[in-house]
Protein backbone atom coordinates (compact mmCIF):
# COMPACT_ATOMS: atom_id res chain seq x y z
CA UNK A 1 0.00 0.00 0.00
CA UNK A 2 1.24 3.39 -1.04
CA UNK A 3 2.29 5.47 1.81
CA UNK A 4 -0.45 8.39 1.23
CA UNK A 5 -2.96 4.96 1.71
CA UNK A 6 -1.40 4.07 4.32
CA UNK A 7 -1.80 7.31 6.22
CA UNK A 8 -5.56 8.03 5.48
CA UNK A 9 -6.49 4.20 6.34
CA UNK A 10 -4.51 4.78 9.97
CA UNK A 11 -6.48 7.93 9.96
CA UNK A 12 -9.80 6.07 8.98
CA UNK A 13 -9.32 2.97 11.88
CA UNK A 14 -8.55 5.45 14.63
CA UNK A 15 -11.27 7.64 14.07
CA UNK A 16 -13.97 5.14 13.53
CA UNK A 17 -12.46 3.87 16.77
CA UNK A 18 -13.43 6.69 18.63
CA UNK A 19 -16.97 6.66 16.53
CA UNK A 20 -17.70 3.12 18.27
CA UNK A 21 -16.12 3.36 21.27
CA UNK A 22 -15.42 7.02 23.13
CA UNK A 23 -16.80 10.32 23.20
CA UNK A 24 -13.88 12.13 23.06
CA UNK A 25 -10.03 12.13 21.36
CA UNK A 26 -8.17 11.51 23.92
CA UNK A 27 -6.84 8.37 25.37
CA UNK A 28 -9.13 8.48 28.80
CA UNK A 29 -12.41 7.79 30.17
CA UNK A 30 -14.02 11.40 29.34
CA UNK A 31 -17.41 12.31 30.74
CA UNK A 32 -19.35 14.63 28.99
CA UNK A 33 -18.20 17.61 31.35
CA UNK A 34 -14.90 17.29 30.00
CA UNK A 35 -15.74 16.75 26.74
CA UNK A 36 -17.97 19.77 27.08
CA UNK A 37 -15.02 21.76 28.80
CA UNK A 38 -12.62 20.96 26.42
CA UNK A 39 -15.22 22.42 23.79
CA UNK A 40 -15.47 25.52 25.71
CA UNK A 41 -11.47 26.17 25.96
CA UNK A 42 -11.61 26.17 22.42
CA UNK A 43 -13.92 28.75 21.50
CA UNK A 44 -17.17 27.35 21.81
CA UNK A 45 -19.86 28.64 24.35
CA UNK A 46 -22.43 26.94 26.29
CA UNK A 47 -25.19 28.39 23.77
CA UNK A 48 -23.48 26.28 21.21
CA UNK A 49 -23.27 23.08 23.34
CA UNK A 50 -26.77 23.61 23.82
CA UNK A 51 -28.03 23.65 20.33
CA UNK A 52 -25.64 20.47 19.25
CA UNK A 53 -27.74 17.55 19.46
CA UNK A 54 -26.15 15.46 22.04
CA UNK A 55 -23.75 12.90 21.17
CA UNK A 56 -22.32 14.97 18.05
CA UNK A 57 -19.79 17.02 20.02
CA UNK A 58 -16.91 14.24 20.66
CA UNK A 59 -14.35 16.76 21.80
CA UNK A 60 -12.16 16.52 17.98
CA UNK A 61 -12.02 19.99 17.07
CA UNK A 62 -8.45 22.37 17.90
CA UNK A 63 -11.42 25.96 17.26
CA UNK A 64 -14.36 26.88 16.30
CA UNK A 65 -14.64 27.93 12.87
CA UNK A 66 -18.33 28.01 12.54
CA UNK A 67 -18.09 31.61 14.92
CA UNK A 68 -16.18 33.36 12.65
CA UNK A 69 -18.04 31.69 9.29
CA UNK A 70 -20.76 34.67 9.32
CA UNK A 71 -23.46 32.53 8.24
CA UNK A 72 -26.57 33.73 6.27
CA UNK A 73 -29.86 31.90 5.92
CA UNK A 74 -29.70 29.95 2.54
CA UNK A 75 -26.35 29.26 2.00
CA UNK A 76 -24.88 26.02 1.40
CA UNK A 77 -22.01 24.85 3.72
CA UNK A 78 -19.80 22.13 3.35
CA UNK A 79 -17.22 20.46 6.30
CA UNK A 80 -14.71 18.68 5.23
CA UNK A 81 -14.33 16.17 8.01
CA UNK A 82 -17.19 16.22 9.92
CA UNK A 83 -17.13 13.54 11.61
CA UNK A 84 -20.00 12.55 14.16
CA UNK A 85 -21.65 16.27 12.95
CA UNK A 86 -20.69 18.74 15.51
CA UNK A 87 -20.27 21.74 13.43
CA UNK A 88 -22.71 20.67 10.69
CA UNK A 89 -25.35 20.62 12.99
CA UNK A 90 -23.96 24.33 14.44
CA UNK A 91 -24.16 25.26 11.01
CA UNK A 92 -27.83 23.78 9.99
CA UNK A 93 -29.50 25.93 12.50
CA UNK A 94 -27.14 29.26 10.84
CA UNK A 95 -28.54 28.71 7.31
CA UNK A 96 -32.12 27.68 8.01
CA UNK A 97 -34.66 25.41 6.44
CA UNK A 98 -33.10 27.58 3.07
CA UNK A 99 -30.09 26.42 3.35
CA UNK A 100 -28.31 23.23 3.25
CA UNK A 101 -24.75 21.98 5.31
CA UNK A 102 -22.93 18.83 3.65
CA UNK A 103 -20.44 16.61 5.93
CA UNK A 104 -17.75 14.93 4.07
CA UNK A 105 -15.87 12.07 6.57
CA UNK A 106 -14.16 8.95 5.09
CA UNK A 107 -15.35 6.96 8.11
CA UNK A 108 -18.50 4.96 7.63
CA UNK A 109 -18.80 4.57 11.97
CA UNK A 110 -18.55 8.54 11.90
CA UNK A 111 -21.19 8.88 9.12
CA UNK A 112 -23.27 6.42 10.69
CA UNK A 113 -23.70 8.52 14.44
CA UNK A 114 -23.99 11.64 11.71
CA UNK A 115 -27.00 10.72 9.88
CA UNK A 116 -28.90 8.55 13.30
CA UNK A 117 -28.14 11.81 15.39
CA UNK A 118 -29.85 13.66 12.07
CA UNK A 119 -32.72 11.95 11.52
CA UNK A 120 -33.58 11.58 15.09
CA UNK A 121 -33.16 15.13 16.08
CA UNK A 122 -34.54 16.18 12.71
CA UNK A 123 -32.41 17.99 10.49
CA UNK A 124 -33.83 17.84 7.26
CA UNK A 125 -31.22 20.28 5.97
CA UNK A 126 -28.30 18.09 6.14
CA UNK A 127 -26.26 15.80 4.29
CA UNK A 128 -23.76 13.42 5.01
CA UNK A 129 -21.02 11.97 2.20
CA UNK A 130 -18.75 9.41 2.10
CA UNK A 131 -15.26 11.20 0.31
CA UNK A 132 -12.05 11.47 1.09
CA UNK A 133 -11.13 15.41 1.27
CA UNK A 134 -7.95 15.42 -1.68
CA UNK A 135 -10.97 14.37 -3.80
CA UNK A 136 -14.64 15.52 -2.82
CA UNK A 137 -17.75 14.09 -3.81
CA UNK A 138 -19.18 17.51 -4.42
CA UNK A 139 -20.09 19.86 -7.79
CA UNK A 140 -17.59 23.02 -9.28
CA UNK A 141 -18.98 26.11 -7.91
CA UNK A 142 -21.79 25.14 -5.53
CA UNK A 143 -21.00 25.96 -1.68
CA UNK A 144 -20.78 29.59 -0.21
CA UNK A 145 -18.94 28.31 2.34
CA UNK A 146 -16.30 25.95 3.56
CA UNK A 147 -15.43 24.91 6.94
CA UNK A 148 -13.11 22.31 8.87
CA UNK A 149 -11.96 21.66 12.09
CA UNK A 150 -8.41 20.07 13.02
CA UNK A 151 -8.51 17.86 9.84
CA UNK A 152 -6.80 19.07 7.11
CA UNK A 153 -3.55 18.36 8.96
CA UNK A 154 -4.53 15.09 8.48
CA UNK A 155 -4.28 14.74 4.85
CA UNK A 156 -1.16 13.51 2.99
CA UNK A 157 -1.69 16.19 0.09
CA UNK A 158 -2.88 19.62 1.35
CA UNK A 159 -2.75 21.03 -2.02
CA UNK A 160 -5.33 18.51 -3.30
CA UNK A 161 -7.32 19.52 -0.46
CA UNK A 162 -6.64 23.47 -1.51
CA UNK A 163 -7.26 22.69 -4.70
CA UNK A 164 -10.28 21.35 -4.13
CA UNK A 165 -12.03 23.67 -1.85
CA UNK A 166 -11.23 26.50 -4.39
CA UNK A 167 -13.26 23.97 -6.99
CA UNK A 168 -16.05 23.65 -5.01
CA UNK A 169 -16.89 27.22 -3.44
CA UNK A 170 -18.72 29.50 -5.61
CA UNK A 171 -17.09 33.04 -7.22
CA UNK A 172 -16.19 34.73 -3.94
CA UNK A 173 -17.19 31.78 -1.61
CA UNK A 174 -14.66 31.57 1.16
CA UNK A 175 -13.65 28.73 3.46
CA UNK A 176 -13.39 29.22 7.57
CA UNK A 177 -10.87 26.51 9.31
CA UNK A 178 -9.58 25.51 12.25
CA UNK A 179 -6.26 23.34 11.71
CA UNK A 180 -2.96 22.69 13.43
CA UNK A 181 0.26 23.66 11.60
CA UNK A 182 3.91 23.51 13.30
CA UNK A 183 6.18 26.12 14.30
CA UNK A 184 9.29 24.17 13.91
CA UNK A 185 10.44 21.26 11.90
CA UNK A 186 9.27 17.75 14.03
CA UNK A 187 12.12 15.39 14.84
CA UNK A 188 11.80 12.33 12.69
CA UNK A 189 10.43 10.15 15.48
CA UNK A 190 7.73 12.72 16.05
CA UNK A 191 7.23 12.90 12.32
CA UNK A 192 6.83 8.98 11.94
CA UNK A 193 4.73 8.49 15.41
CA UNK A 194 1.29 7.40 14.27
CA UNK A 195 -0.12 8.22 17.16
CA UNK A 196 0.91 12.19 16.48
CA UNK A 197 -0.53 12.15 13.21
CA UNK A 198 -4.11 11.00 14.52
CA UNK A 199 -3.37 13.49 17.17
CA UNK A 200 -2.97 16.07 14.79
CA UNK A 201 0.44 16.63 14.54
CA UNK A 202 2.92 14.57 12.65
CA UNK A 203 0.93 15.06 9.80
CA UNK A 204 0.60 19.33 10.08
CA UNK A 205 3.15 21.16 8.11
CA UNK A 206 5.38 24.17 8.64
CA UNK A 207 2.73 27.57 9.11
CA UNK A 208 4.50 29.77 6.53
CA UNK A 209 4.52 26.31 4.11
CA UNK A 210 0.29 26.53 5.18
CA UNK A 211 -0.31 30.00 4.05
CA UNK A 212 1.47 30.13 0.68
CA UNK A 213 -0.23 26.89 -0.57
CA UNK A 214 -3.59 28.67 0.13
CA UNK A 215 -1.77 31.65 -2.08
CA UNK A 216 -0.63 29.26 -4.53
CA UNK A 217 -4.01 27.22 -4.88
CA UNK A 218 -5.36 30.47 -5.48
CA UNK A 219 -7.21 31.93 -1.89
CA UNK A 220 -7.38 35.91 -1.18
CA UNK A 221 -7.30 37.80 2.03
CA UNK A 222 -6.09 34.94 4.10
CA UNK A 223 -6.76 36.13 7.78
CA UNK A 224 -5.85 34.50 10.84
CA UNK A 225 -8.48 35.33 13.66
CA UNK A 226 -7.10 32.99 16.33
CA UNK A 227 -4.23 31.36 17.16
CA UNK A 228 -3.47 28.83 20.44
CA UNK A 229 -1.14 26.27 21.48
CA UNK A 230 -0.87 23.32 20.22
CA UNK A 231 -1.01 19.91 21.52
CA UNK A 232 2.89 19.25 21.33
CA UNK A 233 3.33 23.53 22.66
CA UNK A 234 7.23 23.57 21.17
CA UNK A 235 6.31 22.72 17.96
CA UNK A 236 2.96 23.04 16.75
CA UNK A 237 0.00 26.13 17.27
CA UNK A 238 -3.97 26.08 16.47
CA UNK A 239 -4.75 28.58 14.40
CA UNK A 240 -8.55 29.43 13.54
CA UNK A 241 -8.17 31.52 9.89
CA UNK A 242 -10.44 32.28 7.07
CA UNK A 243 -9.56 32.83 3.13
CA UNK A 244 -11.94 33.72 0.01
CA UNK A 245 -11.54 32.84 -3.30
Amino acid sequence: MPKNDEIKQTVVDSYSNIARTSGCGCKCSCSNKTVQRQTKQIGYSQKDLDKAPSGSNMGLGCGNPVAIASLKKGETVVDLGSGAGFDVFLAARKVGKSGKVIGVDMSNDMLLKAMITAEKNGFDNVEFKKGDIEKLPINNSSADVVISNCVINLAPNKEKVFKEIHRILKPSGRMMVSDTVLLKTLPKEIKNNKELLVGCVSGAILKNDYLILLKKCGFKKITIHKKSPGFLQDFSQSITYSAIK
